[in-house]
């Protein structure tokens, strides 16, 4: 298990998903919420080339699942006026797939390609003559007798989508003409995300409501679109359709979405390596079987969070939890020696 679909409080996201999402995307950058540096380079980019009556140059967009890639996209296809064809890197599997879709292409459209470092690799190398010539040479037959045919290309803007910017290659990324990191949003961001989305919705959502939402959002605001969804199931059956913020964490509490965001998964990794443990350090084998899941699960779906908010470390002899772990699950953190940092006797509740 490498991607976190199901989980309420996980970046991705399925088709249903998307569907649902799709008429709360803003369309335009003057209405995208956060992200504020990313807009106001964007906007020059799109600008610039507005004014030059030309496609813009090739984006690469970087950040973690949830922030914003695929509607920024979108709102770059709006802003320039023009056609939005959209894939994928894993869809991708060799040269000739992406000459088909680059082949189709009109002059001026936006190509998104999201994940896009999960490309395959005779792919990727047509598409640096693609991003730079605006050519492609296709290759007709096999063997000795093939022949390399130069297609030419209409100018095209690509834009890139990764969640592992360190995994594109050099060549690759060294082409994009602007690039940008997305970051998690804060949660008074994630206020105005939902505030606007709960008019959509046509939701009761009161000041501390969207607070409270906000909090548990783990600073991305498809998570934070998606608690909403449930909490407002919740004040609907229970609470006459008003989202406050006793009901928001009332919802919440239901659907095991704790104060800080973490939810059934994050706090079994917690606790085993608090109580089963002793905050560590312990190999993530044996972390993850003490949790019941598999090894990739708890690295790739668990620890990325935990490790951002301060609650697990990564250390050359194992994970091991950060003082502020033991605080939220309610524990005194252990006595350290000050020199060595080895762990003592833990701490009483008086001392």
């Amino acid at each position: 298990m490498t991607s976190d679909p199901l989980r309420l409080v996980g970046g991705a996201a399925d088709e249903e998903e998307r569907a649902a999402e799709l008429a709360l995307r803003p369309k335009s950058l003057d209405e995208f919420i956060g992200q504020e540096r990313v807009r106001e380079q964007l906007g020059l980019v799109l600008d610039a080339a507005k004014a030059r009556s030309r496609p813009a140059d090739h984006i690469l967009l970087s950040g973690g699942p949830g922030l914003g890639k695929t509607t920024l996209a979108m709102i770059v296809a709006a802003e320039m006026e023009a056609p939005l064809r959209i894939s994928s890197g894993p869809a991708i599997t060799h040269a000739g797939d992406l000459a088909a879709v680059l082949s189709s292409l009109a002059e001026g459209e936006v190509l998104f390609l999201d994940e896009v470092h999960r490309m395959a690799r005779p792919a990727e190398e047509m598409l640096y003559m693609a991003m730079e010539d605006f050519r492609v040479d296709v290759v007709v037959g096999k063997g000795p007798g093939a022949t390399a045919i130069p297609l030419d290309l209409p100018h095209f803007t690509l834009i890139g989508a990764t969640t592992r910017a360190g995994l594109l290659p050099a060549p690759l990324r060294d082409r994009f003409g602007f690039t940008a990191h997305m970051d998690l949003y804060e949660p008074a961001e994630l206020e105005l995300v939902l505030s606007r989305s709960a008019r959509l919705l046509g939701i009761d959502l009161r000041k501390d409501g969207g607070r409270e939402v906000a909090l548990r959002s783990r600073g991305t605001p498809r998570i934070a679109n998606r608690l909403l969804r449930r909490v407002r199931d919740f004040a609907e059956v229970r609470a006459k359709g008003v989202v406050t913020g006793p009901v928001a964490a009332a919802a919440l509490e239901i659907y095991e979405v704790d104060a800080l965001g973490l939810d059934r998964l994050d706090r079994a990794v917690l606790t085993a390596l608090v109580r089963l443990f002793g905050g560590g350090p312990v190999g993530l084998s044996t972390l993850a079987v003490a949790v019941g899941e598999e090894p990739e699960t708890v690295e790739v779906v668990a620890e990325p969070f935990l490790v951002r908010a301060g609650l697990l470390a990564r250390t050359p002899r194992g994970r091991i939890a950060t003082p502020a772990a033991w605080s939220h699950l309610g524990l005194a953190p252990p006595r350290t020696h000050p020199a060595t940092g080895a762990m003592t006797l833990p701490l009483d509740d008086g001392d």
